[in-house]
C-alpha cells in the first residue's frame, strides 16, 4: 500500500481518507486519497497515491487533490498506463493455454524470466532466457509452484499457504457445507480446490480467484480468475469481470458461499475493509435467508480474513461481528511464519471470521482443545482465566492476569508503577500512546477523528515558500562551485601545457 506505514505511530503519519469519486488512475487502478497528519496539529494537504504500492520506486504516481493537471500531462499519463498493461489480454491467454496443452510434452516450455508459457513460434525470441522444459499437466494445475512468488514486502508480499494450512482450510469449508469459495488473494487454496474438483467427481466445491497477479490468467478461464486489486476494489477486466464475480456470489440465491482472503500484511486495514464491504454488498443484492452458521442477525456474507493477531482491534473497528480463532496459519515461503515453532517464534497469523466460533473445529492432534466456557477451540497454551472469564492469550503463549490492570497480559510484561500499566521490563517511562494521533485529544482513535472528515485547507504557504527559497539558494551555490571547479581545471591544463 502507498501508506501502510500509517499503521505505526510516529512524529507524522499518513491517514487514508478513502477512495474518492473521479479519482485519477495509475496502472493499478484508481488512486486512493491520503492526508499527512501530525499529532495535535491540523491536517496537511491532501493527495492521491497508488493503492497497491507502498514504495514510490514500484509506482511513482502522485497528485495533489487540488492540483490542476494539463491536457498534455493527462494524455501522457494515459499512455503510461497503457504501456504498463500486460502484453496479452485474459482472453488471449486462455486461447494460448488451449494451444499449449495440445503440444507434446517435449514442446512445452515456460520462460522463467518472463514468467510466461511459450508456444514454439516464440522460442527464438526467448532463446537467451532461462526456461523450464517438459511442463506436465500437474504443473499446469499448480501454477503457484510454477510461478515465482512476488515477495516484495512493499508491493505484493505474495506468501503462499503451506499444505498443512491449505488442507485444513479446505476440509473446514467442506465440513461447514460451503459449495462456492471466493478466493481473494489466496491462489494456493484456489488451485487446491480446482485440482480436487477435476480429480474427484463427488467433490462439488467451486472457487473464483480474485488476485492482482495477472500471471494467473495464463492458467484459468474468465470464470475462474478475475484480475482484481483488493485495495481499491478495482476489476481490471471492467464490467464483464465485475459481473462474473456478482453472478458467482449470487448463484443459488447466494447460499453456501464464503469469502476467504489473505491480504498483504503491510496494507492498510481501512482500504481492505472498504473493498471487502463492497464485495459483501455485491452478495447481499439478492434476497436470502440468514445463514445458520452466523452468530448474529446481520446479513453479512460468511468470511475468513487471514491476518496477524495484532491487527485484531483494527479489524473489529470495521467488522464488530468478527472474532479471532486460535489456529496458526503458516506459509511455505516465509522464514518466520512456520508451524511447529514455540514461544514468540510462533506464527502470528490467525483467522478472523463472522461465523459462530463453536462451529470452527480446530485439529486436536495439533494441541487445540474446546473450551466449554468460551464455546470455542483454543490453543494448548491458551488457558482460561477465571477472573477475566475468557481464554485471553493471543499469541499462543500462556498469559498472566494483572490485578492492577484488571486484564491478562503477555508473560514478558510487568506492571510499571510509573506508567500505571503493564509493559516490557526495559522501557522508557512516561511515553503514552493514549489519545488521538491526529488531534491529540482523548476519547477517540485516529480513524474516528472528526478532523479528518472536515474539508479545510490547512496548508502552510509561508513554510512552503521558505523551503523553495532555501532550495534555490542551494542550487545557486552548487552552480557557483561547479563553475569554480571548471575554471580551476582549465587553468591546470594550461599550466601543464606551458611547462611542456
Amino acid at each position: 500500500m502507498a501508506a501502510a506505514g500509517a499503521e505505526l505511530p510516529g512524529p507524522a503519519a499518513l491517514a487514508l481518507l478513502g477512495p474518492a469519486p473521479g479519482a485519477p488512475c495509475c496502472p493499478h487502478g484508481p488512486a486512493l486519497l491520503f492526508v499527512k497528519t501530525s499529532q495535535g496539529k491540523e491536517e496537511g494537504r491532501r493527495f492521491y497515491a497508488c493503492s497497491a504500492c507502498r514504495d514510490r520506486k514500484d509506482c511513482n504516481f502522485f497528485q495533489w487533490e487540488d492540483e490542476k493537471v494539463s491536457e498534455a500531462r493527462l494524455a501522457a499519463r494515459e499512455e503510461y498506463n497503457r504501456s504498463h498493461q500486460p502484453c496479452f489480454t485474459h482472453r488471449q491467454n486462455v486461447d494460448r493455454y488451449k494451444n499449449f496443452v495440445l503440444l507434446p510434452l517435449s514442446k512445452r516450455r515456460f520462460c522463467q524470466e518472463c514468467q510466461q508459457l511459450l508456444l514454439p513460434a516464440e522460442w527464438k525470441k526467448h532463446s537467451d532466457h532461462q526456461f523450464l522444459c517438459d511442463i506436465t499437466t500437474a504443473q499446469l494445475k499448480s501454477p503457484s509452484q510454477l510461478l515465482y512468488p512476488l515477495e516484495n514486502k512493499k508491493t505484493n508480499a505474495q506468501y503462499l499457504f503451506a499444505d498443512r494450512s491449505c488442507q485444513f482450510l479446505l476440509n473446514l469449508l467442506t465440513d461447514l457445507g460451503f459449495r462456492r469459495v471466493l478466493s481473494v488473494g489466496t491462489p494456493r487454496l484456489h488451485e487446491m480446490i480446482q485440482s480436487k474438483a477435476s480429480q474427484e467427481e463427488e467433490f462439488n466445491v467451486r472457487s473464483l480467484l480474485l488476485d492482482i497477479d495477472f500471471r494467473y490468467s495464463q492458467f484459468y478461464t474468465e470464470d475462474e480468475f478475475c484480475h482484481y486489486n483488493m485495495f481499491n476494489h478495482h476489476f481490471f477486466g471492467g464490467e464483464a469481470a465485475r459481473e462474473t464475480c456478482r453472478k458467482f456470489l449470487c448463484e443459488e440465491n447466494g447460499e453456501r458461499v464464503i469469502m476467504v482472503t489473505d491480504p498483504p500484511f503491510g496494507g492498510l486495514v481501512e482500504a481492505l475493509a472498504s473493498s471487502f464491504k463492497k464485495l459483501m454488498a455485491m452478495w447481499s443484492g439478492t434476497e436470502k435467508e440468514v445463514f445458520s452458521l452466523l452468530g448474529h442477525d446481520n446479513r453479512e456474507m460468511p468470511m475468513f480474513w487471514i491476518f496477524p493477531y495484532f491487527f485484531e482491534s483494527r479489524i473489529l473497528d470495521f467488522f464488530p461481528s468478527f472474532s479471532m480463532m486460535d489456529y496458526q496459519v503458516d506459509y511455505d515461503n516465509h522464514a518466520l511464519y512456520k508451524h511447529g515453532k514455540t514461544g514468540r517464534r510462533q506464527s502470528p497469523v490467525r483467522i478472523f471470521t463472522n461465523l459462530t466460533p463453536s462451529v470452527i473445529v480446530l485439529p486436536e492432534e495439533e494441541g487445540y482443545r474446546f473450551c466449554t466456557v468460551c464455546q470455542r477451540y483454543v490453543s494448548s497454551g491458551n488457558q482460561h482465566c477465571e477472573i477475566c472469564n475468557s481464554c485471553t492469550s493471543k499469541d499462543g503463549r500462556r498469559w498472566k492476569h494483572c490485578v492492577l490492570c484488571k486484564k491478562c497480559v503477555k508473560p514478558s510484561w510487568f506492571h510499571c508503577d510509573n506508567c500505571k500499566c503493564c509493559t516490557l521490563e526495559k522501557h522508557s517511562c512516561g511515553k503514552s500512546d493514549s489519545g488521538c494521533f491526529v488531534c491529540g485529544k482523548a476519547g477517540h482513535k485516529r480513524s474516528a477523528c472528526p478532523s479528518l472528515s472536515r474539508s479545510r485547507a490547512a496548508w502552510q504557504p509561508d513554510k512552503k515558500k521558505g523551503q523553495k527559497t532555501r532550495k534555490r539558494i542551494k542550487m545557486r551555490v552548487r552552480k557557483r562551485l561547479a563553475m569554480k571547479r571548471a575554471i580551476f581545471s582549465k587553468r591546470k591544463v594550461k599550466n601543464k601545457k606551458k611547462k611542456t
